[in-house]
């Protein structure tokens, strides 16, 4: 016990200051050899005296390395957690040196004020529009990035792969007709119903087919179709790419000398835009079955009645108008869900934001775009 007591006299020495402070004068050099004897000794002693203000001479210390940093770095950490002051004095240039590579001066400030400063509108205006003008340049070069990659590809077709296009056809195509057709054939179930009540009033029963067929193709089919694949797949690409950000998988690729953009965007954006407006003519043909069925069952129209109805109302022009706005539509779920997935800081919980965020932010591109859309074509016309 008395060797313990001289060692530990040795290290440092203890001097107790006016109003709770408390001075050490470390005695010993600052390194891996001490560094855990101070460590068990230093938390022993702040546990018992609790200090509100800690002073650390180092006059008597001529070397310090990762470990007595730690050591320090230790001491200032309690002292925060119990709401006091820590500092140095008497810091030689060698240590102080040390110190600075390290930032000790940056760690763990103590929190002086409980409560959480309240910012003015116009800091957290301003705030507001440098992340949403860093989101954007991001953006902007994110998209640049994937244009020059879509070219290269376009001059070396060999750099894609196609497995990838077919695998990612498969996820976001073939998995999702069940879901797509349901939905849809319960969507035109609906409209016909709904239409249904008002049109017997005028003895109009024939034109449910009009108003299913023309109002699926033309727009909810697409829409519906966007954004049911937003869900799934969208929120798929930036939950996948943002595990392998977190992981350092994409610069590993990057490392290796393979374009992030042709191995991980492209393929998952041309696969979307091959299948997306398939499943768009999917649920068009259910819609209208589900709107054949309540004209049948409850209309008293007959099946050729209905379909014929159904190919009158409709032109070339109608189907070809919905599938091209599929393909717009597939394009920005699946960039938007890659960016998000780039953008992935924070670990885990990053990824849940930007899964969350892919999916907002598709569905809000898609209703963007299909308004300027209807737009364009209220003029064509």
């Amino acid at each position: 016990m008395n060797k313990s007591r001289q060692e530990t006299a040795d290290r440092f020495e203890v001097v107790d200051g006016k109003a709770g402070a408390l001075t050490l004068r470390l005695q010993c050099r600052l390194d891996q050899e001490s560094a855990a004897g101070l460590i068990a000794d230093f938390a022993s002693l702040l546990a018992s005296r609790r200090p509100a203000r800690l002073v650390v001479n180092l006059a008597a210390v001529d070397y310090i390395d990762d470990f007595g940093v730690s050591v320090l770095a230790g001491l200032k950490k309690k002292m925060a957690e119990l709401r006091g002051d820590m500092v140095l004095e008497d810091v030689g240039d060698k240590i102080s040196r040390v110190l600075s590579y390290h930032h000790f001066n940056t760690l763990w400030h103590a929190p002086h004020h409980a409560g959480k400063s309240k910012q003015d509108i116009f800091t957290s205006l301003g705030e507001a529009i440098f992340k949403f003008g860093t989101e954007t340049g991001y953006a902007l070069s994110f998209l640049g990035d994937t244009c020059l990659s879509l070219l290269y590809v376009f001059k070396h077709p060999a750099k894609l792969r196609g497995n990838d296009i077919l695998e990612n056809m498969q996820r976001v195509g073939v998995d999702a007709l069940p879901i797509v057709g349901l939905i849809s054939f319960l969507l035109g179930l609906i409209m016909a119903f709904m239409s249904s009540v008002q049109l017997q009033q005028f003895g109009a029963n024939i034109y449910v087919a009009n108003l299913v067929s023309l109002s699926m193709t033309r727009e909810l089919g697409p829409i519906m179709t966007a954004i049911i694949v937003a869900g799934r797949s969208g929120s798929s690409f930036a939950a996948e790419i943002g595990t392998m950000k977190i992981s350092e998988e994409v610069d590993a690729l990057a490392t290796m000398g393979i374009d992030p953009h042709i191995f991980l965007v492209l393929p998952r954006m041309i696969a979307s835009f091959l299948v997306v407006p398939l499943l768009t003519l999917f649920s068009d043909v259910f819609a209208i079955a589900g709107g054949l069925l309540v004209g049948v069952s409850m209309l008293d129209l007959t099946v050729s009645g209905y379909i014929n109805q159904t190919i009158s109302a409709l032109d070339l022009f109608d189907v070809f108008w919905g599938v091209s706005k599929a393909g717009i539509f597939a394009l920005l779920i699946s960039w938007t869900g890659c960016l998000r997935g780039f953008q992935v800081s924070g670990g885990a919980a990053g990824v849940g934001r930007a899964t969350t965020s892919a999916v907002v932010t598709s569905i809000f591109l898609i209703i963007l775009s299909d308004s300027l859309l209807v737009v364009m074509l209220r003029y064509w016309e």
